[in-house]
């Protein structure tokens, strides 16, 4: 993105504390350090996030019951309970559950979120089968002002949503993927990209047809615009949507090395179990 250069003054204190910002990594120097503040006072302080929930529920032992896959406990809490925590702890307050099968039991243990200092608002599923792309759109109404993040229910991380954020902002794109790299990406969209950029997106492709690692991590930041490109007829945004986008150039790329999960499998939920610090 092309930049400016620009003349400021500061008081002595004040730059004392931006020249401590900078550790020749993440802030490179003043210059980047007064960005970066700036461009993070910028960020929509009333950001909303969305959280895909409405996946079937699932049979994990030791667990003898069904419960939507949100719900597997880990740590003492169910899985989006620390997805909710950790939204909450990075200043992401305004939270909308979009719900399905046993979407009853997310109700009965969240409730409107306020035992966990959050507001949490419910939208009910209208199709049984309806993937990721139907409750997004239905949602539409309640996101049309500022980008808003994407997050699917059955991911753990520690990614630092904020920064996430923060870099869609600056990126102008009309959204943004965070990409996680793994060992064998066929299991999940896999993403190309050139620079900041995803050029080509192709869910769950055949191992010979990719040579990037870089995957989907189910989190995304979007902008209104977005619902434009998801058709009425679009049931995943992993084929429907994100394959447009890519190719028109108009999605961006944000990998990253945090821990992530995608709880979709036994054992996956094994490995949450031993290794999820929470």
């Amino acid at each position: 993105m092309p930049k400016k250069r620009l003349t400021i003054t500061l008081d002595q204190d004040l730059l004392r504390r931006v020249d401590g910002l900078i550790d020749g990594a993440k802030v490179r120097n003043r210059s980047h350090a007064i960005e970066l503040l700036i461009g993070s006072s910028l960020v929509p302080k009333t950001t909303k996030v969305m959280i895909l929930a409405g996946g079937e529920g699932v049979k994990f032992r030791p667990l003898t019951y069904e419960l939507p896959k949100s719900l597997l406990p880990v740590r003492g809490k169910p899985l989006l309970e620390h997805t909710i925590l950790a939204l909450r702890d990075q200043g992401l307050s305004e939270i909308y559950i979009s719900i399905g099968y046993l979407g009853n039991k997310i109700v009965e243990h969240f409730g409107n979120g306020e035992r966990l200092g959050v507001r949490i608002h419910y939208l009910e599923q209208s199709r049984k089968r309806p993937g990721t792309a139907q409750p997004l759109l239905e949602a539409q109404n309640h996101f049309a002002e500022d980008p808003f993040l994407v997050i699917y229910g059955d991911v753990l991380t520690k990614l630092n949503l904020i920064d996430l954020i923060d870099f869609h902002q600056n990126s102008r794109a009309l959204a943004t993927m965070a990409l996680v790299s793994v060992e064998k990406p066929a299991m999940w969209g896999v993403a190309s990209i050139q620079g900041s950029r995803i050029v080509d997106f192709v869910e769950k492709p055949r191992q010979a047809r990719t040579r990037s690692h870089l995957i989907n991590s189910g989190i995304y930041v979007l902008d209104p615009a977005v619902f434009r490109y998801i058709d009425a007829g679009a049931d995943r945004l992993e084929k429907d949507f994100f394959p447009r986008l890519a190719a028109e150039g108009k999605l961006c790329a944000y990998p990253f090395e945090a821990d992530w999960y995608d709880v979709s499998t036994p054992a996956v939920y094994e490995q949450v179990l031993k290794n999820w610090k929470g």
